[in-house]
């Protein structure tokens, strides 16, 4: 199987409707490839401003996070349906950053995944490793871990269409980046923690990102690797130097 490459920008915490708006419009020429996915995942109060920016353009929109509820008291928080109403296709899920600054943990994870897979939308599942869990030689288990964890109870159908990105923590906004043999070793571990879990077709179709400090230097080489199929990015996507990485 080929597997179509998917390369998708995460703005984070950046970029007003306005400037989002510019941003399309600067990136919109430099971006054009149709031999891979492209896709701006954007905060939540510019998702409607780039929908509309991007029509008639191969860009598709993610957002950043998701509640696992269809409504409710829950301030401050937004559900799968408004996203899909919204024209939103992709949603980040289990950012390291999240994890981290927000306390989500994987029951909580398992439960959004479930619910963006119901509603239609395609998760992008982080996970990832701190350079302590590296340096201890414990990145595979813990990487395992997560995958089995999050992913508990989700049918191989909806696994086989998923994005799971490998982001190893010490490299996201650092300026480190995980060598192209580092990342190709875990990407390669997730697949076959797929296969354990699933089976060969489901590990063959799902797309495995690397994300981390990736540029327009490094994407050729990263994404050049057998199980390396694209790239979840962060500050180059906010950047024209963004048009490299898509047409690397």
């Amino acid at each position: 199987m080929s597997r179509r490459k998917i390369i998708a920008g995460n703005w984070k915490m950046n970029m007003t409707p306005t400037e989002a708006k510019k941003l399309v419009a600067e990136l919109e020429p430099l971006v054009k490839n149709d031999s891979v996915d492209v896709v701006y995942c954007v905060p939540a109060i510019d998702i409607v401003p780039v929908v509309e920016a991007v029509k008639g353009t191969n860009v598709q929109v993610g957002a950043e996070n998701m509640y696992f509820e269809d409504k409710g008291a829950y301030t401050g928080e937004i559900c799968a349906a408004m996203l899909v109403d919204a024209g939103v296709k992709y949603v980040i899920l289990g950012h390291s950053e999240r994890r981290e600054y927000f306390k989500e943990d994987d029951a909580l994870l398992n439960k959004k995944v479930k619910k963006a897979f119901e509603a239609g939308l395609t998760p992008i599942l982080c996970c990832g490793e701190t350079l302590e869990q590296r340096e201890m030689g414990v990145t595979l288990d813990w990487i395992r871990l997560q995958i089995k964890s999050d992913l508990d109870g989700v049918p191989a159908s909806d696994v086989a269409k998923m994005v799971i990105a490998y982001e190893p923590i010490w490299a996201i906004g650092t300026g480190k980046t995980a060598t192209s043999d580092q990342a190709e070793e875990v990407c390669g571990a997730i697949r076959e923690c797929i296969e354990e879990i699933y089976d060969a077709s489901t590990a063959e179709a799902v797309r495995i990102q690397y994300g981390g400090s990736v540029n327009a230097g490094n994407a050729a080489e990263l994404f050049g690797k057998p199980d390396i199929d694209g790239g979840l990015v962060g500050g180059a996507s906010l950047k024209t130097d963004f048009g490299s990485i898509i047409n690397y």
